[in-house]
């Protein structure tokens, strides 16, 4: 890395950093639980995932993978059909994986934390108050019981990277869990409902669309506190507010 000019700062706020140098990525976590997590699910995942160069706590080294990033939330995406089917054909090979040790969020825990955020959500101001209540409803669709399966947790675009039409890897395993396979789905559609019949083309398997919308309205309302608290914008166009203003206008 000797011909390195600069330092890209990925991600920063005061629990994780992320940073790039040159073809390595330095991730900095200050609950290495969190890391262990992830090399463990890495080592675990039966998809590609980035190399793991080498670990000294409190920092994790990560080989770049090849190609872009399958999208971005309030961006445009650009790729193909073709490649957001392959994701779901890839999530798809994962959730049919032997189950991580570990468990997951329970329900109850889920629906305590809606609570607490459409609470905040609306003391805060930072969302209407309608639409607060209309997401609420269709959220609420996604508390049921559900099959555990492997699943990455944060299955953002953004994590998944492609070359053409092919995924060359998934990043940021550290909330991977045994989990709901449609959180999976809608957490890689968020923002991008386009391509949602891509996906499940893709992943091969009946799915419910409405409790993957749920998850949609669940995700935007309990990450928009977090969002602002952490110096990002969920009111950016096309992110989670514009998310729960389209969710409630269907509602």
């Amino acid at each position: 890395m000797a011909d390195v000019t600069e330092v890209e700062v990925v991600a920063a706020h005061n629990e994780r950093a992320t940073v790039r140098v040159g073809e390595v990525f330095l991730k900095i976590d200050a609950d290495q639980s969190n890391t262990d997590v992830e090399v463990e699910a890495m080592h675990r995942a039966p998809v590609p995932t980035a190399q793991i160069l080498w670990r000294t706590p409190p920092v994790l080294a990560l080989a770049a993978l090849p190609g872009n990033a399958l999208g971005r939330l309030g961006e445009p995406s650009t790729t193909s059909s073709a490649a957001w089917a392959a994701a779901g054909a890839t999530v798809r090979m994962l959730h049919d994986a032997p189950l991580p040790p570990w468990p997951g969020r329970r329900l109850d825990d889920i629906a305590s934390e809606l609570d607490r955020e459409c609470a905040w959500l609306t003391r805060s101001g930072a969302v209407a108050t309608g639409v607060i209540a209309s997401n609420r409803r269709i959220a609420e669709i996604a508390l049921r019981s559900w099959t555990p399966v492997f699943t990455h947790g944060d299955l953002q675009a953004s994590h998944v990277f492609v070359t053409g039409d092919e995924v060359t890897g998934i990043i940021d395993w550290s909330e991977a869990a045994q989990g709901d396979p449609l959180y999976d789905l809608a957490t890689l559609s968020l923002g991008h409902p386009e391509h949602l019949d891509d996906v499940v083309e893709g992943y091969g398997a009946d799915v419910n669309l409405e409790v993957i919308q749920a998850w949609w309205s669940l995700r935007s309302l309990r990450g928009v506190r977090w969002l602002i608290e952490h110096g990002f914008d969920p009111a950016a166009p096309g992110c989670e507010i514009d998310v729960l203003n389209r969710q409630a206008m269907h509602d």
